[in-house]
């Protein structure tokens, strides 16, 4: 009778030369140096890494002591390496002059890189709306792809929410505050900006996000032309004149020129008047710095010259 043998896999030639404490050690992760120039950043990393104080002060504590905590990378299949936690260490190594910085290789998918480098950067100190918006934005869409379900509304209050119970409990903010952030993502750039400068306040600037692109551009330049930004009142009627399809670039001049309830009284000048007598490389959005700065230096110039006549 033929007896049926079941096929075992040969062993591996590594297996047969190492032992079992061998394998387990090499399975284990390493601190290894990697030189720095074959690390790439994060893709759409969301947060802003910049030469700031904040860059300059881990410089200098990495050329006096080096980096003391290693970054985490992933292997890429081009033999780089991608940064998932560790962006400004690595810059201000690259500041310090440094060619190597010590780096765990951790193996990846997209999914799970994304969600340790969003929840490693929300541990700054100072994080822009902009930064947590993208930041949410791609945590939640990677949840999505691990199979998490991803019923946002579309209301800022927010009903249901039951794609962002897992991503609420993981940070400080609520449920509808982080489909409040997600919106932002949808404020054409010079917006944004003015949000992470405190130029236009968290709030109006939700109910922005709601009009279109075009509409967005229409809005900006009517700020710049009356150096007035949307209340939260302003933008939710801006808002509900595009939903009706009733808005325009003369409606936003309107709303914006309001005096708005106790608004301080402003000197009002003409904007091309103005314009033709500032020097063409200061933008608009500078403006109001710009004459504080001449005023400054044209009191300092009468103190001189009444110093010089007594």
């Amino acid at each position: 009778m033929e007896k049926n043998y079941q096929k075992m896999p040969l062993p591996k030639l590594d297996d047969l030369f190492t032992t079992e404490e061998e394998r387990k050690n090499d399975k284990l992760e390493k601190v290894v140096d990697i030189d720095l120039s074959l690390i790439d950043d994060f893709p759409n990393h969301p947060f802003k890494v910049t030469n700031n104080e904040e860059m300059k002060r881990i410089t200098n504590s990495i050329k006096e002591n080096g980096v003391l905590s290693p970054v985490l990378v992933r292997k890429k299949q081009n033999g780089r390496y991608e940064m998932i936690s560790g962006h400004r260490r690595k810059m201000a190594s690259e500041l310090a002059n440094k060619t190597n910085i010590p780096c765990i290789i951790r193996k990846l998918t997209d999914e799970e890189a994304t969600v340790i480098m969003v929840d490693s950067n929300m541990q700054r100190e100072h994080i822009l709306p902009s930064e947590r918006a993208f930041a949410y934005k791609m945590k939640l869409d990677a949840m999505k792809r691990q199979g998490f379900r991803n019923d946002l509304t579309s209301d800022q209050v927010g009903e249901k929410l039951t794609s962002v119970d897992k991503l609420s409990n993981d940070s400080e903010d609520s449920k509808s505050q982080i489909q409040r952030y997600i919106r932002l993502t949808n404020l054409i750039s010079p917006l944004l900006e003015m949000v992470d400068k405190g130029q236009i306040a968290f709030s109006p600037a939700v109910e922005i996000s709601f009009i279109s692109k075009e509409a967005q551009k229409w809005l900006f330049n009517s700020i710049e032309r009356n150096q007035s930004t949307p209340s939260l009142s302003q933008a939710q009627e801006i808002k509900g004149l595009s939903k009706d399809d009733l808005l325009s670039i003369d409606k936003i001049d309107d709303i914006l020129s309001r005096e708005k309830p106790n608004q301080v009284e402003k000197l009002k000048i003409e904007m091309r008047s103005l314009k033709s007598k500032m020097p063409k490389s200061v933008p608009m959005t500078q403006y109001k710095e710009y004459i504080f700065k001449a005023l400054d230096y044209y009191n300092r110039h009468l103190q001189r010259n009444n110093s010089r006549e007594r």
